[in-house]
């Protein structure tokens, strides 16, 4: 007996009970993978964007993943690069200011067109330089970029006021994924939601098909043969006939359209349901997004954390153990610096986190923080109340909100949740007096991601600077990361990333939680699903084996 058979059995009443089932239902016609080749992926959110500098939110960046090609391809295994639109790795001058690359011929987008330099180079002065009329913002992973150069046809030289050695590594992310002319001439509303089938890639996919808001379909590209040549799981057109990407916002109906046997491939299975899937002979694949952790940051210029020995005080008051034991599974590991493990430039901090509540309680006494009649702590009659913002893209944000908020209450702080959407929480971790501590984390694998997440002129993430009074709470760590910017080589700035690191640990500005995979389920007869290096999903060299799991 098939496995398949066993798939189609449970679940049925779980999905019967929520419209969201029946948009999967309604298409399941279309679902049977085996059939018409055609693999059904269930995503809890649509993409909002399409514009490449926007991918960093994962669905954006898991249709862009599949539909555009870059100039390099980063091994997601040994994050090593390699060739892809590029002929060859790139040359560059001294002090990485300057970098020339060939670009491969007979490349084409879905409309046709030809990728040549010129094309290499308007996609760049765009991504790097943004449109401020066209409202298309520039790319975070580009700076101090100041222009590109059509050497010839087929090759393109760019050109930066500052050293950049991580700029090669930039080139392979989805972040800077290619355009056709026609496509890079659109405003932000080209592409937004209603546009999606104006996109157009030279990847292994082009988009057919929109149902706003809902459904995605996209299509393989027949004639598409120019895979990176170091890619040894595919080349040519893809094997499968395309991707449905269907919108299945509750947990509980990406689940059961996989127990069902209505989906193919789920992305974000919560931690409880993994051992569930495998119960069911179903895959669990937890990728790695090897950046800044999932983590609490702390808004320091705030007057409430502004005293280091408060940081260190709710620091020490969270059990981090209880609650990835008990929200959580393996695919979690605990965070033990800013970084994950497996990020470029990774330096082990466990020793600052340990859980002590004694010596909370021993730094808020020294702080001059007493408990209130509610057991809250007061000072000069204010009360140590918090709030932190829920993360709504990060797994079981709240829930770990409600075991902190219990943690915390037990060495006399009061912590509050900020609600809303996620455009509310964007707002809000903007605004110091609105959050306090900051619920979040990035997936990237670049040796810049620790320098441009905490540069007060760039991502800002602790909100260091203030534009209001034009100032830095540390200049210490803003120097930092004007001191790593003026580097020149690879090997300099790994070692000023863990001076960071050590930095961020000695000030108590960050407490890491555990190191945030992708988590996805799929079927037994799926072969060769993958990600790129931080998770985004990869359904080129995918592969529909109805046979797999025959007893």
């Amino acid at each position: 007996m098939k496995q398949l058979s066993r798939l189609l059995r449970p679940a049925a009443a779980v999905l019967a009970s929520s419209a969201l089932a029946l948009s999967l239902t309604s298409c399941a016609t279309t679902t049977h993978a085996a059939e018409d080749g055609m693999v059904t992926y269930v995503e809890p959110n649509m993409f909002n964007n399409l514009y490449p500098p926007s991918g960093g939110y994962y669905p954006n960046g898991g249709v862009l993943n599949n539909i555009t090609d870059r100039l390099l391809w980063q091994d997601p295994d040994t994050l090593e690069l390699h060739p892809w639109i590029a002929e060859e790795m790139p040359k560059a001058n001294k002090d990485n200011t300057e970098f020339t690359f060939k670009i491969r011929k007979g490349v084409t987008y879905s409309d046709g067109s030809r990728l040549d330099a010129a094309n290499v180079k308007k996609n760049y002065d765009l991504y790097a330089l943004g449109d401020e009329d066209r409202m298309l913002t520039p790319s975070e992973q580009l700076p101090n970029y100041e222009k590109s150069e059509v050497i010839d046809d087929y090759t393109v030289k760019f050109y930066f006021s500052e050293p950049s050695p991580g700029f090669p590594q930039s080139t392979s992310v989805m972040n800077q994924g290619l355009l056709s002319n026609a496509t890079l001439d659109l405003d932000d509303t080209g592409f937004a939601p209603g546009n999606a089938t104006e996109i157009s890639g030279s990847g292994p996919f082009v988009i057919e098909e929109e149902e706003l808001g809902t459904k995605l379909v996209l299509k393989k590209r027949e004639d598409y043969d120019w895979a990176p040549p170091a890619r040894k799981d595919h080349q040519g057109p893809a094997d499968i006939e395309g991707i449905n990407i269907v919108l299945a916002a509750e947990d509980s109906v990406r689940v059961g359209s996989l127990v069902a046997g209505q989906s193919d491939v789920a992305r974000q299975i919560e931690a409880p349901d993994e051992k569930h899937l495998k119960d069911q002979y179903l895959q669990i694949f937890a990728a790695p997004t090897r950046g800044v952790n999932n983590s609490f940051h702390f808004h320091f210029r705030h007057p409430l954390l502004a005293d280091k020995r408060v940081r260190q005080a709710i620091i020490h008051a969270i059990d981090r153990d209880n609650i990835l034991d008990t929200l959580f599974s393996d695919s979690y590991p605990k965070g033990t610096s800013i970084l994950a493990k497996t990020a470029i430039g990774y330096k082990d901090q466990s020793t600052n986190y340990n859980f002590d509540p004694e010596e909370s309680k021993r730094l808020l006494d020294a702080s001059g923080w007493r408990p209130g009649e509610d057991g809250i702590r007061e000072k000069d009659g204010k009360r140590l109340s918090v709030t932190f913002n829920e993360a709504v893209p990060q797994p079981r944000s709240k829930e770990m909100f409600t075991k902190a908020q219990e943690m915390l209450k037990n060495v006399g702080i009061e912590a509050n949740l900020n609600p809303g959407d996620r455009s509310a929480q964007q707002k809000a971790m903007k605004d110091q007096d609105t959050v306090q501590v900051r619920h979040t984390m990035t997936g990237r694998a670049n040796v810049d991601t620790l320098a441009t997440w905490l540069d007060g002129t760039g991502r800002n993430s602790f909100l260091n600077y203030d534009e209001k009074t034009d100032s830095f709470g540390d200049e210490k760590l803003q120097k930092l990361v004007k001191d790593y910017f003026d580097l020149s080589s690879e090997k300099d700035r790994l070692a000023m990333t863990g001076r960071m690191q050590d930095y961020l640990s000695e000030q108590a500005y960050i407490l890491p939680m555990f190191e945030e995979p992708q988590v996805y389920g799929f079927q037994p007869y799926i072969e060769g699903f993958s990600t790129e290096a931080i998770g985004r999903p990869s359904f080129y060299a995918v592969d529909i084996n109805p046979t797999e799991g025959e007893d």
